[in-house]
């Protein structure tokens, strides 16, 4: 189980070539299959020798690379193929990474368990009965099962980070506009950013080396330089330790917080109770807006019928699945006529509240500290008709993208054989301090 420091070492080196690097990967994806991480396996080459020449990845599967099915884990695009690939893909390609797969993932990335996937739940490679955590599952999977050096995903509420706590990997979230969303599915327009999954902290920086910066593509993109200028200074928001937190996870936390070399304190974010709320009804608002072209007319599957309207109807209901279809409604009802001013504009109102609140607690100190996640990995089927409980997994992690900040999970402990994951949290495009605290903080816990 390489890290992409190692598998370049040894390209360099010439122990192994890429070409073995990545027939050995092919080869684990055929002994793991069983964990159902990997969507599609292809062939494809690097078109550089850049800093990450002999790393091996794979993206989710809402990420297009050109010539290659991409299915966002949903029928309506069981059989769609990509016309271009999008920018991450290119720039990874262009620093000399090969990207051998499409990981599996909760339907449209909706989800916060990898079970509402078209092509079936992956399983957490350290226990086949738990789930690796969602939306991001197969990426987090394909990474700690062995199948790639590293892996993109996409996060909208937490879905890279929840699913690094689960399988044990560092799942960093950059700030809002640092990366490229040309060639992702949108899910949620103004939450949504790529990031890596990797075994550790420096590899998660070389993957975000390569795919920072700004886009023609993506007007939402900045050109901003990557600040350095932060203490270590640590607040740990005393709103987050709550009474719905499971105990082991909090002893974890707890222990990994004592160890802290540098000043840690309590801080307040006082309005983290609405955070989740004003989150899901922006997000499903835009989800209903952006899931309007996947009609079977102009994209995806369609149901032939006998004319234009029953077939919409009929391709929406036949090719969806039940978690997407709750968003879109959710988001519909959230805009309508009567109901726009009454919950989409409060939550917006809520979403600049939290952001101030992360602004004033940053002039105290210089990082934040949370749990990832307040439960440990939970069994398959132990919550997927229960979508309140779902959307609980995703309480500590909503907030860094109501604020647009750059945030990174990392293994603090674990808890019956377990991982336990820690969430740091900086101010904006402050992604270099981001990466060298969290590298102190992963030495002092390996220990």
């Amino acid at each position: 189980m390489l890290t992409i420091k190692e598998a370049k070492k040894g390209v360099d080196e010439k122990e192994f070539s890429v070409s073995e690097l990545v027939s050995h990967f092919r080869s684990r994806m055929e002994e793991r299959k069983d964990i159902n991480a990997i969507i599609s396996s292809f062939d494809d080459s690097s078109s550089g020798k850049g800093e990450l020449y002999g790393a091996v990845l794979v993206v989710k599967d809402n990420i297009l690379v050109k010539g290659e099915k991409c299915t966002a884990a949903s029928q309506m695009l069981e059989s769609y193929e990509a016309p271009f690939s999008a920018t991450v893909v290119n720039k990874l390609k262009e620093k000399g990474a090969v990207i051998i797969g499409k990981a599996n993932m909760d339907e449209f990335a909706m989800g916060s368990s990898t079970e509402t996937s078209f092509f079936g739940p992956t399983k957490n490679p350290l226990s086949p009965y738990l789930v690796p955590g969602g939306s991001s599952g197969g990426s987090a999977a394909a990474v700690m099962g062995g199948m790639c050096n590293a892996a993109l995903g996409s996060d909208t509420g937490g879905s890279i980070r929840q699913p690094a706590s689960f399988c044990g990997l560092v799942g960093m979230k950059p700030t809002y506009g640092a990366v490229s969303r040309n060639g992702l599915i949108a899910m949620s327009s103004s939450f949504d950013q790529i990031g890596p999954l990797t075994r550790n902290v420096e590899d998660a920086e070389m993957v975000f080396n390569a795919i920072y910066g700004k886009d023609e593509h993506d007007s939402t993109t900045v050109d901003f330089p990557l600040l350095k200028e932060r203490g270590s200074r640590i607040g740990v928001p005393k709103e987050y330790f709550t009474d719905g937190m499971d105990k082991g996870v909090r002893e974890v936390i707890d222990k990994a917080i004592s160890k802290i070399e540098s000043e840690v304190v309590e801080i307040s974010l006082p309005n983290t109770e609405y955070a989740l709320p004003a989150y899901y009804i922006i997000m499903a608002s835009e989800v209903s807006s952006n899931m309007a072209r996947f009609d079977g007319l102009r994209y995806g599957s369609c149901s032939r019928s006998r004319d234009i309207l029953e077939s919409y109807i009929n391709s929406r209901g036949d090719y969806l699945g039940s978690e997407v279809k709750r968003r879109i409604i959710l988001g519909t009802y959230s805009l309508s006529s009567g109901y726009y001013d009454a919950y989409y504009l409060q939550a917006q109102k809520v979403r600049n509240i939290i952001s101030r609140d992360f602004e004033k607690a940053f002039q105290e100190v210089d990082f934040i500290l949370t749990p990832t996640t307040p439960v440990l990995p939970f069994a398959i089927g132990e919550r997927i008709d229960d979508p309140v409980s779902m959307y609980l997994a995703d309480v500590f992690t909503v907030t860094a993208n109501l604020a647009g900040l750059p945030a990174i999970s990392l293994p603090c402990g674990e808890r019956d054989g377990l991982s336990v994951g820690a969430q740091l949290i900086a101010p904006r495009f402050y992604e270099r301090s981001l990466f060298r605290e969290a590298e102190k903080l992963e030495r002092l816990w390996k220990d």
